[in-house]
């Protein structure tokens, strides 16, 4: 394994940029010693299959020994167990992408006291210390607020709607909701929004409560998702009560899970990033950690997307690389998007 101590330094207008305390870097020729290990929520989604592509594009690209692991369900102790085993098989990198950001924060310091290098997808919240930076496929904020944008036009800006989130302590899915009720708020007076809802990622989940949701509140006319499963779970809930076109639903979600409730109209509209692009990215910016190479605002990865990063520090004080790019997905185009 390689040895690196990490420090947490300052760094032109990313405020904080994580780099080796020591030149122990790695030499050129040796990435085939190198072991990056990426974790995801639960290895079960079709979404983290679709990253796993990417990792293993990465690998493949790079000469580097890439791989995916994660529960078979989503778990933040059992995400933390297999980061702690990781830990002692002695990985050189880690991508986490966080089922609770702050469950997993104390197993992520263990790496980077262990000399590994750390970062995140998904977690932009994440405290300074606990990665080397977070990577994100856009704005998070920006991306909330065009989900409302098209919630809002899909309900003629009027009703009560619902959000599901796959955990409250979920950042990435928070920061969605919390920035489209603001937008929402600011913009269509009109709409109310009944309750943000934990799906704990599982459709049965959101099902059985969205399902109780329009009993207590009939009139609801729209849905937001965050995880790809919320959406298909209240679809089924929709077409099944016979509500159509009654009820608007957008949210993140992709054409493995929401493609035939798309074409029913169940679900109107599902919006995405390419998870294979992003597991890709997370990846790359390990390679430039352990080879000592600075990561800068405009920089490009290399990847779609992240071809003139934007780097922030976070909330909560970590570096946060931003990419550009995010798609719409209905039922006239979702055959751009085979995954």
């Amino acid at each position: 394994m390689v040895i690196a101590m990490v420090l947490m330094s300052a760094c032109g207008t990313s405020d904080t940029v994580a780099a080796p305390a020591e030149e122990e870097v790695v030499a050129e020729g040796a990435d085939s010693d190198l072991v990056f290990a990426t974790v995801v929520k639960s290895i079960a989604f079709n979404w983290f299959k679709r990253m796993e592509t990417g990792v293993l594009e990465f690998g493949d690209d790079y000469g580097v020994k890439s791989f995916m692991e994660g529960p078979s369900e989503a778990d933040s102790a059992a995400q933390v167990q297999i980061i702690e085993d990781l830990i002692a098989q002695g990985i050189d990198g880690l991508c986490n992408v966080p089922y609770g950001v702050p469950e997993n924060e104390p197993a992520q310091k263990k790496a980077l006291d262990a000399g590994i290098y750390v970062v995140t997808h998904e977690a932009a919240t994440a405290t300074e210390g606990t990665v080397n930076y977070d990577v994100e496929a856009f704005d998070n904020c920006a991306y909330g607020e065009e989900i409302m944008k098209e919630l809002a036009s899909r309900m003629g800006e009027e009703g009560q709607y619902v959000q599901f989130v796959g955990s409250l302590t979920n950042a990435t899915h928070n920061e969605w909701t919390d920035c489209a009720q603001a937008y929402q708020e600011a913009n269509y007076p009109n709409m109310e929004l009944v309750g943000k809802f934990e799906g704990k990622e599982d459709q049965e989940v959101v099902y059985n409560t969205f399902k109780d949701l329009l009993k207590t509140y009939p009139d609801i006319k729209g849905v937001q998702g965050s995880a790809a499963g919320d959406v298909v779970a209240a679809g089924r809930a929709i077409e099944e009560a016979g509500l159509n076109d009654q009820i608007a639903v957008v949210g993140t979600s992709i054409p493995s899970y929401a493609g035939e409730l798309l074409k029913t109209g169940a679900v109107d509209l599902a919006m995405a990033w390419d998870p294979k692009d992003a597991g890709y990215a997370c990846n790359v910016v390990l390679h430039k950690l352990i080879k000592g190479e600075e990561i800068t605002d405009g920089m490009d990865l290399g990847v779609a997307g992240f071809e003139n990063i934007k780097i922030i520090t976070g909330v909560n004080g970590a570096p946060v690389i931003y990419g550009s790019s995010w798609i719409k997905i209905d039922a006239t185009n979702m055959d751009q998007y085979p995954f």
